[in-house]
Parts: C-alpha cells; sequence; structure tokens
C-alpha cells in the first residue's frame, strides 16, 4: 500500500470515527499517523527527491508575497496592475504555467510579488503543480490568497485544508511548547497550567507513534494534539495571510460589505483597479516592515534612501544595513521618533526602532 492510499485509509477511519471521551486517544494517533505520512509525502527519500524541475524564483527585494489561488481568480491582473511586470492573464484557466516573479514599489520598499500557477484541489497530494507551487509558498513572508467573490467560501475552505495538510499554518503563532529529545531518561511531562486537550497518556502515545522514547516536554499553554505533533515535526511554517475577494463589481454592496467585515480580508476588482490601495497598505502591515532613516551630524535625514528592516528591528540591525564594520566602532546613537521617550534620545546598540526614525550613529 502506497502513501497516498495509508493518507486515504487514515482520512475515512478518522471521519467515520465518532468524537467522544473514548475515541480521543484513538483519534490523536490517527492524526499522528497522518501527519508522518504527509511529511513523507512532501519530502520523498532517495535518489527520486532530485529529479524533477522546480520552478521556484531568486529571492530578493525587502520581502517576499505569494499570490496563491484556485484557476481564473485574477492573480495574473493583479501582478499585471500592481508591477511592471507581463503574466498572460485570460479568460480560460491556468493561462500561468510558471512562477512570475514581479516587485512592487511602495514606501521605499521593494517588494516581491509571485504569481504562482492555480492550484487544484489535491494539490497537497501532487495533483497538477501544487507541491511546487506549495515550496515556493513556504518562503514567502506573506501569502495572499485570491479567492473568487461570485464563489462563496468553498474556495477558502479547501485552500486553506491544502495548506494546512502540508504543514503552512496561516494567521497562527507556534504553540508555547517546549519539546526536546534526549538521549535517556524516559519521557519527562510537564505543564504550567491545566491541560483539557491533551493529557501525559496521549502525548506518550504519540511520542512512541515517531519512536521517540526519551525526551522532554513542557506545555506552557492549552494545546491539543495537533499542536503538539506540529511541534514535535518542527518544520511548520507560520505566515501571516490576506485574503482578497476579487470580482467584488459582480455581486451586490451588501455581500461586498459583508466579506470586507471578515478578519483578514480585503476586497478588489483587479480588473476595474477598486481598492488596491488599501490592498497594498494592508500587505504592508502584515509583512510588519519598518522603515528607518539615517542622519549625519550638523546635515538633514536622508530620506530619499531609507532603510527597510523586519520589525523588532534594534540599532544594531541598522549598524548592519549601513556597513558591517560599524558595529565595532560603534559608541551610541541619537533616535529621533516614535521609540524615543524625548528627542532625540541617546540610545544604546540593543534600542528597538520604529517605523520613520531618524537615526545618527556616533563612532569611537
Amino acid at each position: 500500500m502506497g502513501i497516498l492510499e495509508k493518507i486515504s485509509e487514515i482520512e475515512k477511519e478518522i471521519a467515520r470515527t465518532q468524537k467522544n471521551k473514548a475515541t480521543e486517544y484513538h483519534l490523536g494517533l490517527l492524526k499522528a499517523k497522518l501527519a508522518k505520512y504527509r511529511q513523507q509525502l512532501l519530502e520523498p527519500q532517495g535518489k527520486a527527491s532530485q529529479k524533477g524541475e522546480g520552478f521556484d524564483v531568486m529571492k530578493s527585494g525587502d520581502a517576499r508575497v505569494a499570490l496563491i489561488g484556485f484557476p481564473s481568480v485574477g492573480k495574473s491582473t493583479l501582478l499585471n496592475t500592481l508591477t511592471s511586470t507581463h503574466s498572460a492573464s485570460a479568460s480560460y484557466e491556468f493561462t500561468t504555467l510558471t512562477c512570475i516573479p514581479g516587485v512592487i514599489e511602495y514606501h521605499g520598499a521593494n517588494i516581491q510579488l509571485l504569481d504562482l500557477p492555480g492550484i487544484i484541489e489535491g494539490a497537497a497530494s501532487g495533483k497538477g503543480r501544487g507541491r511546487q507551487v506549495i515550496a515556493v509558498a513556504r518562503t514567502a513572508d506573506l501569502v495572499v490568497m485570491m479567492l473568487d467573490a461570485t464563489k462563496g467560501e468553498k474556495q477558502r475552505e479547501l485552500l486553506e485544508a491544502e495548506l494546512e495538510s502540508v504543514g503552512i499554518r496561516l494567521n497562527k503563532r507556534k504553540p508555547n511548547i517546549y519539546f526536546k529529545q534526549k538521549k535517556g531518561g524516559g519521557i519527562s511531562y510537564n505543564s504550567t497550567l491545566t491541560l483539557t486537550k491533551i493529557n501525559e497518556k496521549m502525548v506518550q502515545m504519540i511520542l512512541h507513534e515517531y519512536k521517540i522514547f526519551n525526551a522532554e516536554v513542557l506545555f506552557r499553554e492549552d494545546c491539543n494534539s495537533d499542536e503538539f505533533v506540529d511541534v514535535l515535526l518542527g518544520n511548520r511554517v507560520y505566515m501571516p495571510c490576506l485574503y482578497v475577494y476579487n470580482k467584488i463589481d459582480q455581486i451586490s454592496i451588501e455581500e461586498v460589505d459583508k466579506i470586507a467585515r471578515r478578519p483578514y480580508s480585503v476586497v478588489v476588482s483587479c480588473n476595474m483597479k477598486l481598492n488596491l490601495d488599501y490592498f497594498l497598505d494592508r500587505v504592508w502591515l502584515s509583512l510588519a516592515l519598518v522603515r528607518v532613516y539615517t542622519k549625519k551630524r550638523g546635515e538633514r535625514p536622508d530620506f530619499e534612501g531609507g532603510l527597510i528592516l523586519r520589525a523588532g528591528a534594534t540599532v544594531e540591525h541598522v549598524c548592519h544595513a549601513v556597513h558591517r564594520s560599524l558595529v565595532d566602532g560603534f559608541k551610541y546613537a541619537l533616535i529621533w521618533g516614535t521609540s524615543a521617550k524625548y528627542s532625540p534620545q541617546r540610545v544604546g546598540i540593543q534600542h528597538l526602532v520604529n517605523d520613520e526614525d531618524v537615526i545618527q550613529i556616533v563612532k569611537k
């Protein structure tokens, strides 16, 4: 029996098993097996894994955004509208057959936008070019899920299920579970709070399924068996996602208003160029990029050549962005902006910078 058949059998058994107290261990074990087989499917072993051509493109710019969606939802039209790149777009399905990159210049940042081929149901199992599309999506900083506003929520549910099955967790953070394999000593199990969705017996059963008999496990939040398996595998990708509903010119104002109020959702019309400026604002916020402007002593800030950094960046990151040798000669920095208590504030190398801060670095 092949891996696909095993996955199918487990999915059928999970579907027909009633969820109650008596079956929770059985279901937990089935889900652990399912995750293990899906991982094997995505990462084939041996020489076979070296064959075949991918279509990933070199990562460039300050951030990478992947456009994912079913065929003919408007991904290529969006790329053509927002960038100078041309991606073939037509009213028939599968117009795009490879990965086409474009660059959005926004707030001084170069954001790489990838137009990926449309994926179909069963993509995670290798249908169409699903595996390659999903592999590229895992390297992105943000997933933009393009949906057809005229087709209800079915598309979103199917795409979320496909991405979930290959370890891409959308708009979620990593479970707060400490896990470390050991060479001996058995399984050490602890928690800092009362667990309601998992217990020690289930943890041991899941660990034994993965042939782990010596490990340290500490739960710092109330997680379920699926989240524990995610931590166990360690290859899950947690990333932000924007749900972009296209073709709003074909539905009623009431429906547009209803969709627009959903979390992480944006409504647009690529053909009529409606609401694209708001879409770019949301992309910028989701990427959590920070612009920092440098200033020389006695001169005006350089507002033309701002540095683009990630949220959580410190003065040290600014120094590295200017020149690698700057850290060695660093004495202190002067900050103007929202991260300073007063302007200018004298700060050290570990000071966190905010968007649109102005910084002057003073050397020894």
